[in-house]
């Protein structure tokens, strides 16, 4: 086939007149301009016209090879950042995503989400100058993971924000602008909205399950996360999942594919599978009589990328006339208009991160801002007045238990490798400093001990890497050791590591102060080193309920919402959502809750009642009324991290859309009931954490 180079080239040309006609009349990105798109669009149109049938076939794989005579470079799709650049050498390694959800820091989101794709534009840029584009080596990055931590047990919950629809949209909604960038033109890196949909597990039996929900549950609970992504924060990417909703496999699922996803939600960006998971259409859920049947089921249904070497049997497809060459243009076009936005095809220097480079990795700015996020991920759930350690009352500080000097505990899963990371030993060693004795593992003569409990990677996880959880307590030999110190009379601290929730109960009876650390990072040892000193204060917030038992809980293969999580479980649990301890205290006042045209505004002054600095996590629940049949106890719909002296008093506001109020019917539309709704602002949730609530009247509509 003859290239027609003045076809792309006009293309090409179209797509940096649009970028300077300064048209900002839409977006269709983090930040890029919808002509922008549309140009980008057109040029990828022109490339996929030149391509043969065989060529566009080999486009449409996770490997993807060069096209040399079209000016294309090869490029491998899969490039992880969950937490920072992960699976590539050194990078700054931020707490896991369950961590940073206990932050309540949309703001620290968007930084964090700049500063891993600043390293992932700087080591593709060392890659890209040795003629490496391989896997882990581009800038689609299979990030963030927003399905609902809706069971405890599933072992990839700590790659999640929580069980909360709402906090997962914030928090992840920050994430994606930070890693797109704001830039007109160009994407700064692709993200990507994963697992689509209606995924948590169990892991053993992704590859053939059929989570079975409601439509009530599917919009109210499962989906709102995803369609924040695409409609408000414009994420370039979304991946399906392994498993069946409702009998069709995610993959293959034209009406979640093409109906919602695209049809309703408007999204422009391109769609990929999770590894293996077109294969699994026809070897896990037998829902196709052979492999060719299966890729095109997921090719008509809506997929673009195949993230295997599956679609190969589409090449004798295209041959024999079951699959048209026609057939391939749309998703070509919606992955090359990726590849095109992400600058991909340009030279270098034509993009501003083009000068990143090793400098830029790893760099103290960066490391900084890993500190911060371990600081407010750090959750106090227990202090007898222990803490903060000082000086006055203990000299001698014992730093014990395995995962005292224990990497592995810092890190979670998907992630990157720190040249220095700070296990809680180390860092209790440098942020005491000369004044204080600190031993590590030897500890008969300490005045007060820093016991390291809990969990690495490699005890939950993914499928074949740590699983899901079978027991809620901790190992033996862990509470073993705490009830020989508790005997001995020693005052002591646990800190407790780990992505999901764990039975605190005997930690809590035998501990005078209990931490909850998750994977805090490589600067974890050090946040947590300085909260116990008393450097910083403690205002993490658990984006997760920790039941008191997983006999509080439903099957765990059963995808009903009754139950479940804080929303729609009557259990009392052991540590609630939202729920956290400071150094100080805080109060509510002036709760107020008013009608403005279609919006309520709700406003609250939150004080500082206590003698130190810190920072309240302020909440915003609606309760509803009993005549709006909504299943809720309470729901979140707003939050807000304010820093507050002693004594200092400060107003926060929020403003609520109506659908903020509505609940869902069984055939999965929103209703909004009249009737009178109970908004409440506090430190948690109602009765569970000082605040006050205000009355708002709301028409049906």
């Amino acid at each position: 086939m003859k290239v027609s180079a003045g076809r792309i080239a006009v293309a090409a040309v179209a797509l940096a007149t649009a970028a300077a006609a300064g048209d900002v009349s839409g977006s269709a990105g983090a930040g890029i301009r919808k002509d922008v798109r549309e140009a980008a669009r057109k040029r990828a149109a022109a490339l996929v016209a030149e391509m043969t049938p065989e060529e566009r076939v080999s486009q449409l794989m996770m490997d993807s090879p060069a096209i040399p005579r079209l000016g294309i470079p090869a490029f491998h799709w899969w490039s992880e950042s969950l937490h920072g650049v992960s699976r590539s050498g050194l990078a700054t390694v931020f707490p896991q995503s369950i961590g940073l959800a206990a932050t309540f820091d949309e703001d620290l989101m968007l930084r964090i989400g700049d500063a891993v794709s600043t390293e992932a534009r700087a080591k593709r840029n060392l890659y890209a100058a040795r003629g490496e584009r391989g896997q882990y080596q581009c800038l689609t990055l299979w990030c963030p993971n927003i399905n609902m931590f809706r069971d405890p047990r599933w072992g990839r919950g700590q790659e999640t924000y929580g069980e909360d629809p709402f906090l997962t949209s914030r928090i992840g909604s920050a994430f994606v602008r930070g890693i797109q960038g704001d830039n007109p033109r160009w994407l700064k890196a692709a993200a990507c909205a994963k697992h689509y949909a209606v995924h948590s597990g169990p892991e053993g039996k992704r590859h053939g399950f059929d989570a079975k929900v409601s439509q009530r549950d599917l919009a109210e609970y499962y989906l709102p996360a995803f369609e924040s992504l695409v409609r408000d924060a414009r994420v370039e990417s979304v991946m399906t999942a392994y498993n069946r909703v409702n009998g069709e496999p995610c993959t293959a699922s034209r009406r979640l594919l093409d109906g919602i996803l695209r049809g309703e939600w408007g999204f422009e960006g391109h769609i990929v599978s999770d590894v293996g998971a077109v294969d699994d259409i026809f070897s896990g859920h037998r829902c196709a009589p052979d492999k060719t049947s299966a890729a095109v089921a997921a090719l008509s249904s809506g997929l673009d990328l195949c993230s295997s070497s599956f679609y190969k049997c589409l090449y004798a497809a295209v041959k024999d006339g079951r699959v048209k060459a026609g057939d391939l243009e749309k998703p070509l076009v919606n992955l090359f208009a990726t590849r095109i936005l992400l600058g991909d095809l340009e030279p270098a220097g034509a993009l501003p991160w083009d000068s990143l480079g090793e400098k830029d990795v790893a760099t103290p700015a960066s490391r900084a801002l890993a500190l911060e996020a371990a600081e407010k991920s750090l959750v106090l759930v227990k202090n007898n007045g222990l803490l903060p350690l000082s000086r006055d009352k203990f000299s001698y500080i014992g730093v014990n238990g395995p995962r005292a000097m224990d990497e592995a505990a810092l890190y979670g899963n998907y992630n990157g490798y720190s040249s220095a990371p700070s296990t809680c030993a180390a860092g209790i060693v440098g942020e005491a400093g000369a004044g204080w004795r600190v031993c590590v593992n030897e500890i008969p003569a300490a005045d007060v001990a820093v016991t390291c409990i809990g969990f690495t990677l490699f005890d939950e996880g993914e499928e074949g890497a740590g699983g899901d959880r079978k027991r809620y307590s901790l190992p033996a030999s862990q509470l073993a050791l705490l009830r020989a110190q508790k005997k001995r009379g020693l005052k002591t601290v646990a800190v407790v590591f780990g992505g999901s929730p764990v039975n605190l109960k005997e930690v809590a009876d035998l501990c005078d102060a209990v931490i909850v650390a998750w994977y805090p990072g490589e600067q974890g040892g050090r946040a947590i080193a300085r909260a116990i000193l008393g450097k910083s204060n403690f205002s993490g917030r658990l984006p997760i309920t920790y039941p008191k038992s997983y006999g509080d809980l439903p099957a765990f293969a059963d995808y009903s919402l009754k139950g479940r999580t804080y929303r729609y479980s009557a259990a009392e649990p052991a540590y609630p959502f939202g729920f956290g301890l400071s150094y100080t205290t805080f109060a509510y006042k002036d709760v107020r809750a008013e009608r403005r045209g279609g919006a309520v505004h709700v406003e609250a002054t939150v004080l500082n009642t206590g003698k130190v600095a810190g920072d309240e996590v302020v909440q915003l629940y609606i309760r509803p009324p009993e005549s709006a049949h909504d299943r809720r106890i309470v729901h979140l719909e707003g939050f807000k991290r304010v820093s507050l002296k002693p004594g200092e008093a400060k107003k926060v506001s929020f403003a609520l859309d109506a659908k903020a109020f509505a609940a869902y019917g069984e055939d999965g539309k929103s209703v909004l009931a009249p009737g009178e709704y109970s908004v409440f602002v506090g430190g948690g949730q109602p009765g569970r954490a000082p605040g006050a609530s205000a009355a708002v009247k709301m028409d049906a509509r």
